[in-house]
């Protein structure tokens, strides 16, 4: 099995569309999606139609327990944490093939303990984000998962969709 471009990790997402949009980014990049529970909605397939999401066996989503599993079951060896506060911007990264996005719930970001971890494993520069104009504080999730995705696409030289249309 060849190593997908990113994976992308949800922390406690809320927002079933965002999830969803996010889960068609995934399916459309190649990456993979890993979603950390608890999570603020249903993912069983009845719920999954009723959101629309008609192409979700497209997308290789795993689900995880709790970070511990998704550790345990990944073992991921680069993570960028994501967030709204970070210094450093998302181009200044250097991701590599099968680094790992991480990114927050909606209303509260990364809990502060698996940013620490993060830090502590991958040092301070894994703290990234996308700048905003003020008075903007930050971006809609799906949209700042599928910006980051796409420039992690861009340095790792890959073209975007099936075809290279985005």
């Amino acid at each position: 099995m060849s190593t997908p471009p990113l994976h992308i990790v949800l922390i406690h997402p809320e927002i079933p569309n965002n999830t969803g949009t996010i889960g068609r980014t995934a399916a459309a990049t190649g990456s993979v999606l890993h979603i950390i529970h608890p999570i603020g909605f249903e993912m069983s397939a009845k719920a999954r139609r009723r959101a629309g999401l008609d192409y979700w066996d497209q997308v290789d989503c795993r689900e995880h327990a709790s970070w511990e599993a998704f550790l345990e079951a990944e073992r991921p060896s680069r993570i960028w944490a994501l967030s709204a506060r970070a210094a450093n911007p998302v181009w200044e990264a250097a991701i590599q093939q099968g680094d790992y996005l991480l990114f927050g719930c909606e209303t509260s970001g990364i809990p502060a303990e698996i940013q620490n971890w993060a830090v502590a494993h991958n040092g301070e520069p894994c703290l990234i984000g996308l700048p905003v104009h003020p008075p903007a504080r930050s971006l809609n999730l799906a949209c700042a998962v599928t910006a980051v995705v796409y420039e992690g696409l861009r340095q790792l030289g890959q073209e975007g969709g099936v075809d290279g249309s985005l």
